[in-house]
């Protein structure tokens, strides 16, 4: 569920702060009481709008899945909104003034959208995103590569180690990356540091 919400005070103190919100026009009383609502999550707009960079990166990436597709990029830009606004529950926006918050969520819809369908792009797709951390978890995943798009395997940047069984030991809590297998083999051949400078990517922690 999302809504547009007004800060009406707020006090902020060592513990953390405290926020007085109003929803204008929307009664949810019922609905806090029937879903037993206790937690939320607040995404605060700061006035900034899309960035002439993003823009770049929404429009390069609809015109690949509309190739991808065969429809028209423009129709696909629409679809991919709708798209976007069912997964998120926002409310219908423009690439020429939305906010630069909007433009990152719904480059990270497009970019999920080519990993879960195997689209490869034109650009590698951490080239593309503005949330590097969200787009290396989506290729995990989705278990695609990092850096190519391609079908891709788990390489372990924290390592196993020598003699443990890797489908009984827990690594949950290791570092990961998915990798094809080209890139895998990159990864080991070069070693994980000058691999992470070069592609500018890394493990992460992931725990689906």
């Amino acid at each position: 569920m999302y809504e547009n919400a007004k800060i009406e005070s707020f006090l902020a103190e060592q513990d953390g702060t405290t926020l007085v919100i109003r929803v204008p026009n929307r009664y949810l009383g019922d609905f806090f009481y029937s879903h037993r609502i206790k937690d939320c999550e607040i995404r605060f707009n700061d006035g900034r709008t899309i960035t002439n960079e993003q823009r770049k990166k929404a429009y390069a990436t609809i015109r690949d899945i509309a190739d991808w597709t065969g429809e028209p990029p423009e129709a696909m830009k629409e679809w991919l909104k709708y798209l976007h606004i069912s997964r998120t529950g926002c409310r219908y926006f423009s690439l020429s003034n939305c906010s630069i918050d909007t433009a990152r969520e719904y480059i990270n819809t497009l970019l999920d959208y080519a990993l879960e369908n195997g689209i490869i792009l034109l650009d590698f797709g951490v080239d593309r995103t503005d949330d590097i951390d969200r787009y290396l978890y989506s290729c995990l995943k989705n278990k695609r590569c990092a850096i190519c798009g391609r079908d891709g395997e788990i390489h372990h940047v924290d390592t196993i180690g020598m003699g443990n069984n890797r489908r009984k030991l827990d690594d949950s809590k290791k570092r990961k990356i998915c990798l094809c297998r080209e890139h895998h083999t990159i990864a080991h051949t070069i070693g994980m540091e000058l691999f992470s400078e070069t592609y500018k990517v890394y493990g992460i922690i992931y725990n689906p």
